[in-house]
């Protein structure tokens, strides 16, 4: 009995441990096919997110493809090719596609690139670049906006010396390749190319060397010299080029010739530029003369809507000793409300004064020069130009050879006012500069205003390749000289410089940049063309 019943209790335990040890089994196969899924699970999650993050890689690789374009051709938004020739409403010009080839030179997959002007001649363009791996099923996408600056990413910037008086002020950028003495305030960054120079007499100077920014300890108001921040005086810091401004009064013009059928053909020819059409369109003004002769006080006078059209005169003669556009300048009426080139450009083969008519709306770059001859031409600000928005909407270039000149008569003659100029200009070769003498009579020193309540407001942007200032102060009594102060002024004493920070990235249609593209704002989007 007792031999039977241990016999019974071995059967059991052994049954026991059988269930247990299948049991033991089972769970051990369930864990090891999750692990093996999980493992599956993330070597193809791995595999994906390599894949994915090469495609991401792809796509900054044709953002910075065509920043490295752009470098080498700043107007070209068609990849190098023709077409198509009308971009996707979207997307722009494209699609561009490209290998992607690595440091290895090993396919890894492909960008397809979108190029998307902002137009009207800004430096502003849209890339959306698709990155796409050899395997085909992996695609990221990215949108960069990219810039370059120009000749309109500073309030004033000289070749020369600059002098800010102590009653001038400048709000924005300043930057001379020699050097600058700011006596007035300032808002933001001045700098010069040099870490010491010395500064003529004309423009400031003692005789003495200085540093590329400073002032002079004299001056203790409206901005004490010895007390003022200077951590924003910077120098020295790189030049910048004017010989880039005749290549693009060039490119201007061969721009303008392009818009009409009467004149499309010049514009591709090798010569383009020194061809001489007498043929007038909305985009060209030709030569006054077909004889070639020239003269300073010939050439046209545009007056600027505020409805993206202009109306044209012929200019004959001017005597700027008069106190008005109306009296000084001797023209005849050729057309109204002509309409603005959708290119945004005016070239003039001669002389140009300009005026807002009461202000101006619309987006336009006027050139002006005798690219075929040895005379050179200049821009003259004739009254008011004022814009109608100062959102970026409107924005007016002025680049001319020779001089920018704020004539004598521009200013209102007598009374309080606040005489203002919105624009970007560039001077080529000359200055831009209220002159000290009046052209029409010699040595005869020009009209000054000193009161508090006759004030300039300059709004936008001077480029000089000479001088530039909107006063001259002298030694003794000269012509309509205005005595101040134990000195004689001409021009508006109390002035005030302007930048137009709408220009940085949106300057006026074609308009010279200085500098190469950069990447201004990017981000990934889901979708693909």
């Amino acid at each position: 009995m007792k031999i039977i019943h241990k016999n019974t209790k071995t059967v059991i335990k052994s049954g026991f441990m059988t269930v247990t040890l299948l049991g033991m089994l089972v769970v051990f196969s369930i864990l090891m096919v999750a692990i093996l899924s999980m493992i599956n699970l993330t070597s193809s999650s791995a595999s994906k997110s390599l894949e994915s993050q090469k495609a991401f890689n792809i796509a900054e690789a044709g953002v910075n493809y065509y920043l490295w374009h752009l470098s080498h051709n700043p107007t070209d938004f068609k990849d190098g090719g023709t077409t198509p020739a009308t971009p996707d409403p979207k997307l722009g010009y494209g699609p561009y596609t490209h290998n992607y080839i690595d440091d290895n030179a090993k396919k890894q997959g492909t960008f397809t690139i979108w190029v998307n002007p902002q137009g009207s001649g800004s430096t502003i363009a849209t890339i959306t670049s698709i990155g796409n791996t050899n395997s085909g099923k992996t695609t990221r996408t990215i949108e960069a906006k990219i810039g370059s600056p120009s000749f309109a990413n500073y309030s004033v910037v000289s070749d020369t010396a600059l002098w800010f008086g102590s009653t001038e002020s400048a709000n924005g950028p300043v930057h001379s390749n020699q050097g600058v003495r700011m006596d007035g305030s300032s808002s933001t960054d001045v700098s010069s190319a040099n870490t010491t120079y010395n500064p003529p007499v004309s423009l400031g100077g003692d005789g003495s060397s200085h540093p590329g920014v400073w002032c002079s300890s004299s001056i203790i108001t409206p901005v004490n010299c010895n007390t003022r921040p200077k951590t924003d005086w910077l120098y020295p810091m790189p030049s910048v080029d004017f010989n880039k401004i005749s290549g693009d009064l060039c490119t201007i013009k061969k721009e303008a010739f392009k818009v009409d059928p009467a004149t499309s053909a010049l514009a591709s020819q090798a010569n383009a530029c020194t061809q001489t059409p007498t043929t007038r369109t909305a985009a060209y003004l030709p030569q006054r003369s077909t004889s070639g002769t020239y003269s300073i006080s010939k050439g046209y006078l545009i007056e600027l809507n505020n409805d993206n059209t202009y109306n044209l005169s012929q200019v004959n003669a001017e005597t700027d000793t008069n106190s008005t556009y109306l009296t000084a300048l001797t023209r005849v009426s050729v057309a109204s409300n002509i309409a603005i080139p959708t290119s945004g450009i005016i070239f003039a083969e001669d002389n140009v004064w300009v005026r807002s008519n009461s202000t101006f709306k619309g987006r336009l770059t006027i050139g002006a020069g005798r690219l075929a001859t040895a005379s050179t031409t200049h821009i003259t600000i004739a009254d008011d130009i004022v814009y109608s928005q100062k959102n970026g909407s409107d924005a007016l270039g002025l680049i001319t050879e020779g001089d920018v000149v704020l004539s004598p008569y521009a200013p209102p003659a007598s009374g309080n006012f606040n005489f203002e100029v919105d624009a970007a200009v560039i001077s080529q070769t000359g200055s831009v500069i209220y002159p000290l003498y009046y052209r029409s009579a010699g040595s005869t020193c020009t009209k000054g205003w000193t009161s508090a309540n006759q004030t300039f407001t300059y709004y936008g942007a001077v480029a000089s390749r000479q001088s530039w200032t909107w006063t001259w102060q002298l030694g003794g009594p000269c012509g309509n000289a205005v005595s101040y102060s134990g000195h004689y002024i001409t021009g508006i004493l109390n002035n005030s410089t302007q930048y137009d920070y709408n220009l940085q990235y949106a300057p006026p249609p074609f308009f010279p940049i200085t500098g190469s593209y950069n990447i201004l704002a990017w981000h990934e989007i889901i979708t693909s063309p």
